[in-house]
């Protein structure tokens, strides 16, 4: 099999906080998993049918309401609730995000499947990877196939999220960007915001220029991070 023919990977950016969502699936089956679905649902959803696609899957990689849906700063916005109005999947959480995913969207324990790193999802003939990457949020996720990540707001092209926000931790994120910075130069990283009007890069682009990855050692990253 083709890998790169098989894999549909589609990057939507959507919102006022330039969000990314994902498509992330398999073009023989043309099933896919949605990857934090807010803002516009339907048209998301509209936008899926159009393209003759089946969703499968909603993918959450942390539970902030701008990549699930919830208030937020003024905002009310939609996301996995309103997607699971429309049609029934399950979302797919880090364990440790799950309480506060329910919590922030309202969707009950049966519309959550929990995961742990390691842990893998078949989406037709695709396979995603969860690997959990905490100190943005305590079960904040990334999500690889083969050799592209989808980092959500754990890494950015020049950046990495935020760690003064409640059950956020700066020497787990530390330990996270470590992590993303072993991957394969090749990997290619898709973040959860165009912050940088760089929509993507590669692992070795991003280690190279992005000085949150460039820190090899905690004590530096703790003086770094103030």
């Amino acid at each position: 099999m083709d890998y790169a023919q098989e894999l549909i990977i589609e990057q939507i950016e959507i919102g006022p906080m330039k969000n990314f969502t994902y498509l992330v699936g398999s073009s023989s089956t043309r099933e896919v998993a949605l990857v934090d679905p807010a803002w516009a649902v339907d048209a998301l959803l509209d936008h899926v049918a159009e393209r003759e696609l089946k969703p499968v899957a909603v993918l959450a990689t942390h539970y902030h309401p701008d990549h699930v849906g919830g208030s937020m700063m003024g905002h009310d916005i939609e996301g996995v609730a309103r997607l699971l109005e429309r049609t029934p999947l399950k979302v797919y959480a880090h364990r440790l995000e799950a309480p506060g995913l329910r919590k922030i969207t309202g969707i009950s324990e049966s519309d959550v499947v929990e995961v742990d790193s390691g842990d893998r999802l078949r989406v037709g003939e695709v396979e995603i990877e969860f690997l959990h990457t905490p100190g943005h949020t305590p079960g904040s996720q990334c999500f690889r196939v083969k050799n592209t990540l989808v980092s959500g707001d754990t890494l950015f092209i020049q950046g990495c999220g935020r760690v003064d926000l409640p059950g956020s931790n700066p020497d787990d994120m530390f330990r996270s960007l470590q992590k993303l910075a072993d991957l394969p130069d090749e990997t290619v990283l898709l973040p959860g915001h165009n912050y940088d009007h760089v929509p993507r890069a590669t692992v070795g682009e991003t280690r190279a220029s992005n000085p949150y990855l460039m820190v090899r050692d905690i004590e530096t990253w703790r003086r770094m991070m103030g």
